[in-house]
């Protein structure tokens, strides 16, 4: 198929079009201080009105070179520490500036024609638009792809309908499977498998060695800038139809059974150590690495749904991973 792009909607004749400024890196790659540091200049003139021409032809590159950083694994929207709560520092500068892309002017367009016997009816298979600022992430010939194929571990990304918005960091061996879509400052680690109709929202840091299964949905955060992304650390298994959002941090090795749903500020029983884990605004929900994690219930608290045996949905951990758990995450691992 042949892909074109073009840019509309552009208020500043005297800069590069917007699709020319996201695609093209600056000259030097700033250091990530360098890149703070333009940032905030950049967000302390920026008015609450539409900017000046000038200032928006001095955004673009800064945007530009955030996102590229971003895709080289240079800078992360959070990375651990283990001072912060729930062991992840957020990065908020970074988020700042993926929001600054958003308030770009400017429209850019993507289209794909079909090609071979079919190509004269005048059909194409891909339409896209979106902020200027954002490109999509070429899983085929970009220097991520390039890097990950020096490596010996390519990027599988199979036909179907997959997305990776500019912006996004894959690390060498990940496999995607169609359709999925990864959103802008996630972060994805080598040998990670993310499964058929599989969402990983934006700034969400997945781990090395990970599976999210089949319509598993990964919540994204950019507001505020200071919120905490979903975190999955290295080795965990997430399964089938599970929802991560607000937040929530599931420990290394974890095993998250089909259809959890697990937020930051949530709930966790744990019949293995006889305890409650509550997220809090200030520390988020933290799943115990090695924890395997079902679907479970618990009585309402008032006496008029005891009555009516009212029961709410709460995740529960069941027993920590085990030789017969692993045994099933590995046959899971081995159709990769």
């Amino acid at each position: 198929m042949a892909a074109t792009s073009r840019s509309i909607g552009d208020d500043s004749s005297a800069s590069p079009s917007p699709a020319e400024a996201a695609a093209a890196p600056p000259d030097v790659s700033p250091s990530a201080s360098e890149l703070r540091r333009h940032l905030a200049a950049l967000l302390d003139r920026w008015p609450a009105g539409p900017p000046l021409p000038s200032l928006v032809a001095e955004a673009r590159p800064v945007v530009a070179a955030l996102l590229a950083a971003l895709e080289r694994g240079e800078i992360r929207a959070a990375e651990p520490d283990s001072d912060a709560p729930g062991g992840w520092r957020v990065n908020a500068w970074i988020k700042q500036g993926i929001l600054l892309g958003f308030r770009l002017p400017g429209l850019r367009e993507w289209r794909a024609a079909s090609s071979g016997p079919d190509a004269t009816q005048g059909g194409s298979i891909l339409v896209a638009r979106d902020r200027a600022a954002f490109g999509l992430l070429d899983l085929l010939d970009g220097a991520g792809a390039q890097a990950a194929q020096a490596a010996g571990a390519p990027w599988r990304v199979v036909p179907g309908g997959t997305t990776v918005r500019a912006g996004t960091h894959l690390q060498p061996g990940v496999t995607l499977m169609p359709p999925s879509y990864v959103n802008v400052g996630a972060w994805i680690g080598q040998g990670t498998m993310v499964d058929s109709h599989v969402l990983v929202g934006s700034c969400a840091q997945i781990g090395r060695d990970v599976h999210l299964s089949a319509a598993v949905q990964i919540g994204g955060v950019l507001e505020p800038a200071g919120a905490r992304p979903v975190v999955v650390e290295e080795g965990a298994f997430v399964g089938g139809g599970s929802g991560l959002y607000d937040g929530v941090v599931v420990g290394a090795g974890a095993v998250i059974g089909a259809g959890v749903v697990l937020t930051g500020q949530g709930r966790l029983v744990d019949l293995v150590r006889e305890r409650e884990l509550l997220g809090t605004p200030d520390e988020p929900l933290v799943v115990p690495p090695g924890s395997v994690v079902v679907p479970g219930t618990r009585p309402a608290a008032s006496p008029w749904a005891r009555e009516r045996g009212i029961s709410l949905v709460t995740a529960v951990i069941v027993k920590q991973r085990d030789a017969g758990t692993a045994a099933r995450v590995a046959l899971e691992a081995a159709l990769r």
